[in-house]
């Protein structure tokens, strides 16, 4: 069995001060979608939604915080990988790329109170239609695009000599790979859509096929993050290099059908929208013989002590939300809120272990030590707090209340489901502040650092 230490590599000054960046973009974006939330929650919990002024704002807030949390926190944490899988300092691609991203995050955040309105609630990328919001969202991803256009060219190939950095860099190269697939098959459905469609129906086509496809990026770069944690909170995680990168080729091998799909399949037919489903669906279990790995070494782990204790509560936190996220996926059979509390289980186990990764990554990027008793606590009461919001929607779920509604148009009726919503709501009260609790963490690190990081 192997021995290898699992480390995420930082060459270079330069190097740093990328990821760093990119690190402040993604807990930015956390924070402006924690605020959304936070709108979201009360516009859904009974007996607080009937005194609330601003319901008809529910639609708005569901947009910019899915869009915050579930796109640009999501692939700007990819950034700070990526960022770190490059061995070449390009500082003037790299201060462009930022910037793009970064401004266009802005404009996200702004633009519902600049007049922006009319939102479409499709799947993966929900928008609202008004220029501020389009211009915003088309920057962070031409940002994102040159990011991982700039990792890409600086791949070096694999070594003779594989250790475990070498290792986790490969994989999140492979993350890059399947992100250009999503960006590829975004460009595919824009080009393929037929002139008469519009409205919601016409971006719910055209993200289908390639928000299924990032989440395999997603998911490959939150396995970097597991077998990060694992190595470094004391678990037994007795993989190879050689074999930890097998496992990672093996999660990226289902994308590799994306370019078959649409050959087979018009982007407006049900078949398109059933073969991606299906896709992520059985895809995504590729993903078990690394993650069974990761869950084995809690085997006998030793008992963690300083850094380990926090990065071992976010490693578990993480495992249980994704694990709860997966189970809840097999269940939908329509369209109510089982959905949302499948992929809030699923993207928030990701979010966790992006947490983690960032308790792991702030004080070796130059900045202060973590508060260890809250660092410790918060992927608990986050994780806690989600666990019971879905549990919540997939309970109020099996009674029918759909998706994507608020207030009375929930249609709550009998205390089963009244009961349910409430589960929800608290859960969704408690992961808010579990989310605070993060930005807390982070921001004290961030305010002691210790090396110039400019």
């Amino acid at each position: 069995m192997s021995s290898a230490k699992y480390d995420l590599h930082i060459s270079s000054n330069a190097v740093r001060r990328t990821a760093t960046a990119w690190l402040i973009l993604g807990l930015a974006s956390l924070v402006g979608a924690g605020l959304f939330s936070l709108l979201l929650v009360l516009a859904r919990t009974p007996a607080i939604q009937e005194w609330l002024p601003f319901i008809d704002f529910f639609r708005v807030a569901l947009v910019v915080h899915v869009d915050l949390s579930a796109l640009i926190w999501l692939l700007s944490m990819a950034g700070v990988l990526w960022a770190l899988s490059t061995d070449r300092d390009l500082p003037a691609w790299d201060r462009v790329s930022f910037w793009l991203a970064a401004g266009g995050t802005a404009m996200v955040v702004i633009s519902p109170f600049v007049g922006a309105g009319d939102p479409l609630m499709n799947n993966y990328v929900p928008v609202l239609r008004h220029p501020v919001f389009y211009t915003g969202l088309g920057l962070f991803m031409v940002g994102v695009l040159s990011h991982l256009m700039r990792s890409a060219v600086t791949f070096s190939g694999l070594s003779t000599h594989l250790d475990g950095p070498s290792a986790l860099q490969v994989g999140t190269k492979l993350a890059a790979l399947t992100a250009a697939i999503a960006i590829g098959a975004f460009i595919t459905s824009l080009v393929s859509m037929p002139g008469n469609i519009e409205g919601q129906a016409y971006f719910e086509f055209l993200f289908w096929g390639s928000g299924h496809v990032i989440q395999f990026t997603h998911t490959l770069l939150m396995m970097v993050a597991w077998v990060v944690l694992a190595s470094n909170s004391g678990c037994r995680f007795n993989l190879t290099p050689r074999l930890t990168l097998t496992f990672f080729i093996l999660m990226t091998l289902p994308v590799i059908t994306v370019p078959f799909l649409y050959i087979a399949h018009d982007v407006i037919s049900p078949g398109h929208r059933l073969a991606f489903t299906e896709l992520m669906k059985y895809g995504g279990l590729s993903s078990l013989p690394l993650g069974l790995a990761v869950v084995a070494s809690l085997w006998k782990a030793v008992k963690p002590q300083g850094e380990a204790r926090y990065l071992r509560s976010a490693l578990v936190s993480s495992l249980v939300l994704f694990l709860a996220g997966g189970v809840l996926g097999f269940m939908i059979a329509g369209l109510d809120i089982v959905i949302p509390a499948h992929y809030h289980g699923s993207t928030v186990g990701v979010t966790i272990a992006f947490m983690g990764l960032c308790y792991y990554l702030l004080p070796r990027l130059g900045f202060g030590e973590l508060s260890p008793r809250l660092a410790f606590w918060q992927p608990i009461m986050y994780s806690g707090g989600q666990l019971l919001h879905i549990l919540g929607l997939a309970w109020t779920g099996g009674y029918g209340v759909q998706r994507k509604t608020a207030g009375l148009a929930q249609g709550l009726e009998h205390f089963s489901e009244i009961a349910g919503m409430g589960l929800m709501g608290l859960g969704g009260l408690i992961s808010v502040v579990g989310g605070l609790l993060f930005l807390v963490v982070a921001y004290q690190s961030i305010r002691g650092r210790k090396l110039g990081i400019s």
